[in-house]
């Protein structure tokens, strides 16, 4: 029933592939510097790579970059962005590359929809020894009073444990690190969080939050008010009444490296 409901939520994100194109931030890029700091090469797989967020970061920090998504319309939006790169159909649990072929295995915002017991070993694979498996996640700034009254209003199915910086790091990693495959794969875990942000206005915000898996999977009754809720609330607090802000942001990093 767990992993129905996560193909479930994981399959969604097709159908809104401009949108979230559009409203998705990137990475910031001291975050994709630090997890790519023990690599033994530039060679990176960006698993899970949507519609190309985390691979034109990746490019322009200078990696070597093939991207790999499952999705085709987010393939699509992806190859549409950035045609230069190498864009593969593939998942994390069958990976179309060939054995040690990348120094590195990033994941931006996509880690918890793996299936980590089969993708483990296949990332194990297709790593050069030394070599990195990182998850990254955006995550709204809790800790500025607005952000945190904002992920309240707007509820766990849009805002959730992971999206805060509040519990992302246990959440994250009692997620994923006991389900990589086996500890002899894979060194010890670090974390880390890098300050980021994204330029909004009231509806940009609503449009982001509307490419949330919670959101895109919600009955439209529950839609509609939920995003009247958050419009609302928008609407009542000075730091976002009006024009532009800067959403307060993290770039948070889980890394491990490959024994």
């Amino acid at each position: 029933m767990e992993q129905d409901e996560r193909l479930f939520h994981a399959s969604s994100f097709g159908a809104v592939a401009t949108a979230y194109a559009e409203h998705r931030p990137d990475y910031a890029q001291a975050a994709v510097r630090w997890a790519l700091e023990p690599a033994p090469g530039l060679r990176v797989l960006d698993l899970g790579a949507g519609t190309g967020k985390l691979t034109a970061t990746l490019v322009a920090v200078g990696a070597d970059v093939t991207a790999v998504e499952p999705d085709p319309a987010m393939l699509a939006e992806l190859r549409r962005v950035l045609p230069a790169i190498p864009a593969r159909s593939g998942s994390a649990e069958a990976i179309p590359l060939p054995d040690a072929s990348v120094d590195a295995v990033l994941s931006g915002n996509a880690m918890h929809w793996f299936d980590m017991a089969v993708a483990g070993p296949e990332i194990a694979r297709v790593l050069a020894p030394g070599g990195v498996l990182a998850g990254l996640w955006n995550v709204m700034d809790d800790r500025v009073d607005w952000v945190a009254e904002l992920a309240r209003v707007s509820g766990s199915a849009v805002i959730g444990p992971r999206d805060t910086p509040t519990s992302w790091r246990a959440e994250t990693a009692n997620m994923h690190l006991p389900k990589i495959g086996g500890a002899a794969r894979f060194g010890s875990p670090e974390q880390a969080e890098f300050p980021h942000g994204q330029r909004r206005t009231a509806g940009s915000l609503v449009a982001t939050l509307a490419t949330r898996a919670g959101m895109l999977v919600m009955p439209e009754q529950e839609h509609e008010a939920t995003v009247g809720r958050i419009r609302a609330f928008l609407a009542s607090r000075p730091e976002t009444a009006d024009g532009e802000f800067d959403l307060p942001m993290l770039t948070c990093v889980l890394r491990v490296r490959r024994l």
